[in-house]
Formats: C-alpha cells, sequence, structure tokens
C-alpha cells in the first residue's frame, strides 16, 4: 500500500502536467514558422474537375483560388521527371507499360474520361491529357506550394526533384510526402531545407505519444500531418485493401486518429493538418469540426465555394 502513496500521486501530477502542456505547448516548443499556410489544397492538382495531375487541372484549381497543389512524381526512362500518381499507367491511359521504361516523349495520353479515385463512380475530362513535367509546374507556378509525394525510394528521382527545388528557389514552399519512413529520410538526407510531413510509422508514434502523454514533452520535425478523413472510405473511396472494408475497424479508426485536442496542439507548435480527400460538403464541415487546419479535394471548385459561403456567416 505504501507503494501506491508514491505512484498515484506521481501519475496525477504527470496526467494534469501533461495536459496542461498539451493545451499550452509553447512552454517548451518554439513555435514553427512555415512559409506557407493552406486552407485549401487541391487533390492531384483538383482531379474531380480536371484530368488529373496536368497543367490543366494545377491552372484550373488555381483559378479557383487553390492556396496548395498536391501530386505525386516520377522519373522517365530518359531522366525526366514527370508528375503521375501511378508508376504503372494502365488506370490512367489504359496502356499497360510503366513511366520508367519509357522516355518522355513516348509517355501516352491520360484517358478522355477518368474515373476519380475517391468519388467513385465519377469521371472528369479535360482538353490537356498529357503529363506535366515537374519543373513546368515550378516554372509556371513559381509562388505556389506544393506537396510532392515520393511513393518509391528511386534516389536518382530524389536528387532530380531536389535539384529542381533548389534551381527555382522553392525549399520554404515545397514539402516531400511519403508514408514510408525510409523513403522520407533519404528525401531529407538530399534536402534538409524542405519542410517535410509524417511519414505513416511517424504517425503512428505521434498517436502512441499523444495516448501516453509524452507527446507534450517531445520534439517534432515535421511541419505537416496528412491524414485521411476516415469517413470517406468506403463511402467516396473504395479501398483495395479489405481491412479498411471492415465497419469496426473504421469506427475504430475515426475514433483514435479523429483526435481534436490533437489537431490543435499540432496547430498550435505550427504544424498544419489537412485531412483528405473531401469531396463533399459534410466532409468539409467534418474535417474542420475536429481541427484540420487545410482540407484537401478533387473539387477545387466546390472548397472555394463551401469557404466563400461559411465566411460570410461569421
Amino acid at each position: 500500500m505504501s507503494f501506491l502513496y508514491f505512484v498515484l500521486p506521481a501519475l496525477g501530477g504527470y496526467t494534469l502536467t501533461s495536459l496542461y502542456l498539451l493545451k499550452n505547448p509553447l512552454i517548451l516548443h518554439k513555435r514553427k514558422q512555415p512559409a506557407f499556410y493552406c486552407t485549401h489544397i487541391s487533390h492531384r492538382g483538383g482531379c474531380g474537375e480536371r484530368i488529373e495531375s496536368t497543367m490543366g487541372a494545377f491552372e484550373h484549381a488555381l483559378r479557383q483560388g487553390t492556396e496548395m497543389l498536391e501530386m505525386d512524381c516520377h522519373l522517365t526512362h530518359d531522366g525526366h521527371v514527370v508528375v503521375s500518381h501511378d508508376e504503372n499507367l494502365l488506370r490512367q491511359t489504359g496502356h499497360d507499360v510503366t513511366v520508367s521504361s519509357l522516355d518522355l516523349k513516348d509517355l501516352p495520353l491520360y484517358k478522355e474520361r477518368l474515373e476519380v479515385t475517391f468519388n467513385a463512380g465519377f469521371c472528369s475530362t479535360g482538353t490537356d491529357r498529357k503529363f506535366a513535367l515537374l519543373e513546368d509546374v515550378f516554372r509556371k507556378f513559381p509562388e505556389v506550394p506544393v506537396s510532392i509525394e515520393i511513393k518509391e525510394n528511386n534516389h536518382q528521382l530524389i536528387h532530380k526533384v531536389s535539384d529542381l527545388v533548389r534551381c527555382y528557389s522553392r525549399e520554404g514552399i515545397t514539402v516531400w510526402a511519403s508514408v514510408d519512413e525510409t523513403i522520407l529520410k533519404e528525401c531529407r538526407r538530399v534536402n534538409s531545407s524542405m519542410p517535410y510531413s509524417f511519414s505513416m510509422n511517424r504517425g503512428v508514434l505521434l498517436l502512441l505519444l499523444f495516448y501516453t502523454g509524452l507527446l507534450p514533452f517531445a520534439p517534432l520535425g515535421e511541419s505537416l500531418l496528412q491524414f485521411y478523413l476516415p469517413r470517406v472510405i468506403n463511402r467516396t473511396y473504395i479501398p483495395e485493401g479489405r481491412i479498411l472494408k471492415n465497419r469496426l475497424v473504421l469506427f475504430f479508426l475515426e475514433k483514435v486518429t479523429m483526435r481534436k485536442s490533437l489537431f490543435q496542439h499540432l496547430a498550435a507548435r505550427g504544424i498544419q493538418v489537412h485531412l483528405f480527400v473531401c469531396n463533399k460538403e459534410e466532409d468539409i464541415k467534418a474535417a474542420l469540426d475536429v481541427g484540420a487546419t487545410g482540407v484537401m479535394s478533387d473539387y477545387p471548385t466546390l472548397l472555394t465555394n463551401y469557404f466563400l459561403r461559411n465566411r460570410s456567416r461569421d
């Protein structure tokens, strides 16, 4: 019993201190000062309204008021960095070939109608069906923040992306993103001056720190948390993995991850929280209600209209 006299007060003191610092993180941490702050993010360049990841999609999204473009990159056989979500082009073009097996001039066109991954059953169209070069994106939109997801541990690709970022002086507004911690470490090794997002492993660690009360004491190098809004899974986005088709798994995922106190803590430390992919108004509202600082959508016009209507009510 005497043991409890020491343990219980210590545990209570730790809990109260952790909760206090969770709400007041700047007591221990200096707030990050990012070069950009975005609430309106276009997923794959706004692929619900134009063919995904094309210059036409990017231009359209920016006309609608988007503040950040999200994209993925791959390397062609002749060494060009192209914007493409997939390495294999079957889904996007109907041709069962890979980006890395083709020279830039041999890349096929996108399909005339392309299904929107996060809005099952709906397709996008557009007059621009060409794959975009990352360099053209940087040249055309020099001041627009861009999040680049690297899906493969390709050293040449990572170095070329970094070289382009440096060439166009975009270190502060171009984000390294990857779900794979190994890839993200390589990205940071090649160019540590760029902000970076949480990997999957680091995201899990973030949750562990949050639930054990250690988060307020832990340093965080990341500048962004980009995560699924779980409610869209199996409703507008149908995943391939069987585990995410289970309602109990999704219920648990939402309860564990969508914690407003966690997102508010990150925001207070200058870490942006972007939830995706919100293709319906109720999903945009749900993301903002839970504390997201930014919303990622395939439909930039929908997002713009939502913000305009709701800001006018405030």
